[in-house]
């Protein structure tokens, strides 16, 4: 079960209808700020100036969890690998980094912000492996009660991503998840089922999905007290 880490020194807004895609600045990436920033429909990601950034995108991607579309290409794709649940979560999240990749934003502070989420039970990764056993694709996010809230992704050989995705949604719906969030859209997701909800309903559903225990909590995402 996840281990509540000390309440944040920072107290950040609600997200409100007059605010952009930024709800705030500043702060820090201690656990308890990231557990309040999720449940408030936020998430961390540095500003151009290299100011720390709370985002709330007015427009929300969500990927539907019976809404996902698997290829008959990505089915097989599924069989030829392996998958495993927070068995590298420290691969998975430096791949993701790679400085090589373009847009590249997971920063060390924030690698060592999530893996410490990880610890405590909150970061989760989804690791796929070839035949080799090599690592070569994957995903890790934010789960609280029902909500997923994924970070990044990456693959280093054909569909490896994308297989991890689906093994991600299989966990969600055998485990009574509610919502998996991935932030914003893009072609790539789009193909895979992402819908584009507004920053309203997002926080609706949020508050749904807090409510609920998911497969990778035994107990409701809500605060205590």
């Amino acid at each position: 079960m996840p281990v509540e880490p000390l309440p944040s020194a920072f107290e950040l807004p609600w997200p409100s209808p007059d605010d952009d895609d930024v709800v705030a600045v500043g702060g820090d990436l201690a656990p308890g700020t990231l557990l309040q920033a999720y449940r408030k429909g936020l998430f961390p990601m540095h500003l151009p100036d290299g100011r720390l950034g709370w985002w709330s995108p007015v427009e929300r991607a969500i990927i539907p969890l019976d809404g996902l579309r698997v290829s008959r290409s990505l089915r097989q794709s599924c069989r030829r690998y392996k998958v495993s649940v927070d068995e590298d979560f420290a691969g998975v999240i430096e791949r993701c980094a790679d400085p090589t990749r373009p847009d590249t934003w997971i920063t060390p502070e924030f690698i060592e912000a999530y893996t410490e989420l990880h610890r405590l039970g909150w970061a989760h990764s989804v690791e796929v492996w070839d035949s080799e056993g090599e690592l070569v694709g994957g995903l890790y996010g934010v789960a609280i009660g029902g909500l997923f809230a994924g970070e990044s992704m990456f693959h280093h050989a054909r569909d490896a991503s994308k297989v991890a995705l689906v093994h991600l949604v299989v966990i969600m719906n055998e485990g009574g998840g509610a919502l998996l969030d991935v932030q914003w859209q893009t072609h790539h997701l789009e193909s895979l089922g992402a819908i584009v909800i507004g920053r309203e309903a997002y926080l609706e559903r949020l508050a749904e999905a807090l409510r609920v225990s998911g497969p990778f909590s035994s107990s409701p995402g809500e605060e205590s007290g």
